[in-house]
């Protein structure tokens, strides 16, 4: 182990077999975490080059269980979002390209910091399921073509305990070491076709469009090395996405998007169907992105993909009276509204106060172990560029206490600037790459 520490610390390039002494050394506990630890920071200041971050990524994902597809009627996507403020977008695009004959098995996280977990957003419909055995996904699958459920202890257990030490060596911001967490688990899933969508602005983990291009190209070219079909999307976070950022609300939100004539909002709405549109046309059932982009649109008119949301929480156990009653999501006691004041024009909307905010409130996690109020959040009701007058609501604050509710207030007033002249609204999705 030493020789391949020193390999990489003088820049040496490592062969798979390297690799592989290395992670599943580490798994099956035969090599001690302070060699590991020293082996990553030598990764991060070193870099890997494309091979060794191929190899690292498929052994990765070999380390646990694998979805076996081969039984789930073709094509087979897996979706992945690098995760931002207000990010519902699965909830919408899963069972939308479910109804238009994808099979998706798709296995989301929890929120961790600012961004907000899909597992946590589902948690929120009374009896809802996020914990299906590989088994039970596939039946699923076989039967209404589509889960969303949590992701299995067993899947990619060289992924937990590294990411784990990268936590605490402080070598989590290396795109090999970030690009081969994802895709080990993407692979790991067993679709053929993955889609990616890559956050970029002040609500990512990518801040500007270089990084994020960088690890979307990254990650292009691992799934393509890994014999997969795969594109992704450079889309906007410089502001929270949609009207709602907290687990209860974004389900909310998600309904009324999926519910035809529902109160959508535009650029969330869009970007469902920008990436549903490609979904459709990686899978061969779209002949281009516009052809994908017309069905996509009607089966959301139509309110297909509304039926598929609710036979998928039907399935996994969920109240499905939830989908024609949203009301029955819990709620915050404590409800107030933010006013503009003054008037003019929305140039800034902070996604990461806004953000970080719900998560004081109780929406999201600042330590692995905390638990989640599912009903309390931010809603927000203006985007970039939108006129405002003096006294019209931008915010709505939902919180379990008075208390929790005064704390927050002096920050949220911060999070919106107004500006007299005109601003010019930012496009949702920026760049498409293959």
């Amino acid at each position: 182990m030493r020789e391949i520490i020193a390999k990489k610390r003088d820049g040496g390039v490592l062969t798979r077999e390297e690799i592989e002494r290395v992670v599943m050394g580490y798994v099956r506990g035969e090599i001690p975490d302070y060699q590991v630890a020293a082996w990553l920071m030598a990764c991060f200041l070193r870099g890997l080059n494309e091979e060794e971050t191929l190899a690292l990524t498929e052994i990765m994902a070999r380390s646990g269980e694998r979805l076996d597809l081969s039984s789930v009627p073709p094509p087979t996507l897996d979706k992945h979002s690098t995760g931002g403020v207000g990010d519902k977008t699965s909830l919408v695009v899963v069972p939308l390209l479910a109804s238009a004959g994808v099979s998706i098995a798709k296995m989301s996280g929890r929120g961790l910091g600012f961004t907000g977990g899909t597992v946590d957003k589902l948690e929120s419909i009374p009896g809802y399921c996020t914990a299906l055995t590989a088994q039970a996904m596939l039946h699923q699958v076989q039967r209404i073509g589509c889960c969303l459920t949590g992701q299995s202890e067993q899947l990619v257990p060289a992924d937990k305990k590294l990411y784990a030490l990268r936590d605490a060596t402080a070598t989590i911001e290396s795109l090999p070491l970030i690009a081969s967490s994802i895709m080990s688990k993407k692979l790991a899933g067993g679709a053929q076709h993955i889609l990616l969508d890559v956050k970029v602005g002040a609500g990512a983990f990518m801040t500007t469009l270089e990084q994020a291009r960088a690890l979307a190209q990254l990650l292009l070219a691992i799934g393509r090395g890994a014999g997969r079909v795969v594109a992704a999307l450079l889309t906007d976070m410089s502001q929270p996405l949609g009207y709602t950022v907290g687990n209860a609300l974004e389900v909310r939100e998600a309904i009324e998007t999926l519910t035809p004539g529902g109160h959508a909002h535009p650029r969330f709405r869009e970007l469902c169907l920008r990436l549903a549109a490609l979904g459709l046309r990686l899978c061969g059932l779209a002949p281009d992105e516009e052809d994908g982009y017309q069905q996509a649109k009607q089966r959301l008119d139509s309110g297909d993909a509304l039926a598929k949301f609710r036979q998928m929480v039907e399935a996994q156990g969920g109240d499905p009276r939830v989908v024609d009653e949203p009301s029955l999501l819990p709620t915050a006691p404590i409800v107030q509204e933010i006013t503009a004041t003054t008037d003019g024009f929305i140039q800034e909307i902070h996604p990461r106060i806004i953000a970080l905010t719900a998560v004081q409130l109780g929406a999201g996690r600042q330590k692995k172990e905390d638990t989640i109020d599912h009903a309390v959040g931010i809603e927000v009701f203006k985007s970039v560029g939108d006129p405002v007058t003096r006294g019209e609501p931008v915010l709505r604050v939902h919180a379990r206490t008075n208390a929790a509710l005064q704390t927050v207030l002096p920050t949220l007033q911060q999070a919106i600037v107004i500006v007299p002249h005109p601003v010019e609204s930012v496009p949702v999705v920026l760049e498409r790459l293959e």
